[in-house]
């Protein structure tokens, strides 16, 4: 085996060591909702967001991967060179966008708050998104644009949602002070793959001696960085800023707080019940949290 056949093995270990890191991170809020057989708490902003983002992701790899319209319109404005998306990017995008779905039409299934909807704000973002993408395909048709365009203003598009539905959960953690609720384990399996996810990309260029696929890829590149930068803010406030595992009321979507004292059967308490994780149950119910 020559050293050329060794990167190729290293890199496809790279490859699909981060698509199964990223890809277990998706799985506990589904699981968490078939327990408990609601979603309350859940922000239906994130869910669109991760929804249309993903949709976003899929198409950019998968027209890249099998056109070779869009491969040939990638070589003409770089040098000839091929872009760098893999079959584990696909594969990635694909059980993602899969994962959300299903989480999503929990949404419609399982018991969930009468305001808990789509913000007017998150709306009028996809909106426009969507507007924009609409106005690129016309300019497609009539020549004022390449398919190429519309990739990279999708891939463009999932960075950007990929920003902004991190931003409730900072917002919810440093409100009560408490990461309680928030698995770390999620986001523990978010950066290391957000770390593999940049190592392939570096072996990758760095074998085939093209740097610029790298800024060729801003999407995978971005996604990375990004899930790197918000996993270690979410790291920092769990371990350092929020440390004591102390009983803290749930802030809601609507940033209401839960009363402790509520006699209804319903009501969900935070306990202490053991150093590691406080658990979030119904009165006189199983706890559906210890399955995350």
């Amino acid at each position: 085996m020559n050293i050329t056949n060794v990167v190729a093995f290293i890199s496809q270990l790279l490859g699909w060591s981060y698509f199964v890191s990223w890809s277990i991170s998706f799985y506990p809020q589904a699981i968490l909702n078939w327990r408990r057989k609601s979603v309350q708490g859940l922000s239906m902003d994130f869910l669109w967001y991760n929804i249309y983002g993903f949709s976003c992701y899929s198409a950019f790899n998968l027209a890249f991967f099998f056109s070779e319209e869009i491969r040939r319109e990638y070589r003409e404005s770089n040098g000839g060179k091929d872009n760098l998306v893999q079959v584990n990017d696909v594969f990635f995008a694909l059980h993602a966008l899969l994962l959300c779905s299903v989480t999503l039409v929990q949404t419609f299934i399982y018991k969930r708050d009468p305001g808990q909807k789509m913000s007017p704000i998150a709306l009028s973002i996809l909106a426009i998104l969507i507007l924009r993408t609409l106005s690129i395909l016309v300019g497609i048709h009539f020549g004022n644009n390449r398919w190429i365009d519309l990739l990279y203003f999708l891939s463009y598009s999932k960075l950007f949602l990929s920003l902004v539905k991190y931003l409730p959960q900072m917002y919810i953690n440093f409100k009560r002070k408490s990461t309680v609720g928030w698995s770390i384990h999620n986001i523990l399996l978010d950066f290391i793959g957000g770390a593999l996810s940049i190592a392939q990309l570096i072996l990758d260029a760095f074998t085939s001696n093209n740097w610029e696929g790298i800024l060729g890829d801003p999407v995978k590149l971005g996604l990375g960085l990004l899930s790197m930068s918000f996993d270690l803010i979410f790291m920092t406030q769990h371990y350092i800023l929020y440390p004591n595992k102390s009983n803290y009321s749930i802030i809601s979507d609507n940033d209401s707080i839960i009363n402790d004292d509520d006699d209804d059967d319903e009501l969900e308490e935070v306990i202490n019940v053991d150093l590691e994780e406080p658990l979030l149950f119904n009165k006189g119910k199983k706890d559906p949290n210890k399955y995350v």
